[in-house]
């Protein structure tokens, strides 16, 4: 048996991830959860937009932009920039790494071979199970099926002309019998638990409300979050509802439904607690139901009215607890990313085309894995 002193000094277990991480989503930060259970130190590697391009298509957020997601997800100790897409055995020695971690999945580089064969020959892979129903390709997809004229601000016209898209394709919130086409999420309590901090604020802690759609969370939100949270010790974030949000921003807004969204908003470090379906104003309820709410906080970005055309911020600007702060990064935008997809549309239907090709043979080389896992062990 160890003794105690031995213990303490034992070395930490250092994990390394690495992927594209382009549109940081949930089913990342899902990964990246997992993979920190597996140790102590959870080193995360993300690719360059160089090396994205030559192996798997344009990205949508810049590197810079990838970076920044990345190191402000809960679960990450240490982002290691322009990592290389072959994960090599050299790689983690340099960072001191134990084992390297991916989803139960392959990936390929552009020759076709596979990005983990070598850490997986040297004893140096586990997997990790995949988020089923998100992906950045997926999502990729979600947008292409708006055109320019949609996704412009039309507040009375949800179900208008998608300029020859089929909406049966498209789905609408704001049609409660017609089920969305584009999102394929089924929300678990499970699932919520694991992404949830579980504390409670401290009496003395003062406690910071923010509200927002917080549609394919980006850095301009996390940005946002950051600040909110130095105004405070306790950082609650509501997210409004599908409906809400589709009947003020219009037809296929959000592109996330809500608990998408709202596992997005509770993986970034600076959230305390998430009010899932928060309502679109700030109520009696909101400040005081669940928590004693002593300052709520937007951008310097104008807000939407609501539907009955009230201030939303009323009553917390009436109590004097309202407070707008700057956020360096509030022209990144969901409304921009959008737009980064819309105006390169060739570019991303080709990088569609390319990646639903490139599936279909990591499928066929998985299968082959697996048979051969399944006959060494039968052996």
């Amino acid at each position: 048996m160890l003794s105690t002193a031995a213990s303490e000094t034992k070395k930490p277990v250092r994990v390394w991830v690495d992927g594209c991480f382009d549109m940081m989503h949930y089913g990342h930060a899902n990964a990246l959860r997992q993979a920190k259970e597996m140790g102590d130190i959870l080193v995360v590697g993300v690719h360059s937009d160089a090396e994205i391009t030559k192996n798997k298509g344009p990205t949508v957020m810049k590197e810079e932009e990838r970076y920044a997601a990345v190191a402000a997800c809960k679960w990450v100790d240490q982002v290691v920039p322009n990592a290389p897409y072959n994960t090599t055995v050299e790689i983690l020695r340099e960072y001191d790494i134990d084992f390297c971690v991916h989803g139960d999945d392959i990936t390929t580089m552009a020759d076709g071979t596979d990005c983990y064969q070598a850490v997986k020959d040297a004893g140096l892979y586990k997997e990790c199970k995949r988020t089923q129903g998100v992906s950045t390709t997926e999502l990729v997809g979600r947008m292409l099926l708006m055109t320019s004229s949609h996704h412009s601000h039309r507040k009375n016209s949800v179900s208008s002309d998608l300029s020859g898209v089929d909406p049966r394709d498209v789905g609408s919130f704001s049609q409660a019998p017609v089920r969305t086409a584009v999102s394929h999420f089924l929300p678990t309590s499970k699932r919520i638990v694991q992404f949830s901090k579980g504390i409670e604020p401290k009496d003395t802690d003062r406690v910071v409300y923010v509200d927002g759609t917080f549609d394919l969370f980006h850095i301009g939100h996390i940005e946002f979050l950051k600040r909110a949270k130095e105004q405070g010790d306790f950082l609650v974030v509501g997210v409004h509802d599908d409906q809400t949000v589709n009947a003020i921003k219009g037809s296929n807004h959000p592109l996330m439904n809500l608990h998408e969204r709202a596992l997005s908003v509770l993986a970034c470090r600076y959230v305390d607690e998430v009010i899932i379906g928060a309502p679109y104003s700030v109520t009696e309820d909101v400040l005081n139901k669940e928590y004693n709410v002593q300052l709520v906080l937007h951008g310097n970005t104008p807000s939407e009215l609501d539907l009955d055309g009230s201030d939303p911020y009323e009553l917390p600007k009436n109590r004097g607890i309202y407070k707008e702060i700057e956020n360096p990064n509030s022209t990144i935008t969901t409304q921009g990313i959008i737009e980064r997809i819309i105006e390169n549309r060739f570019l991303f239907e080709e990088r569609q085309r390319k990646k639903k090709a490139k599936a279909a043979l990591e499928a066929e080389k998985e299968a082959e894995e697996k048979l051969q896992k399944s006959e060494q062990k039968s052996a």
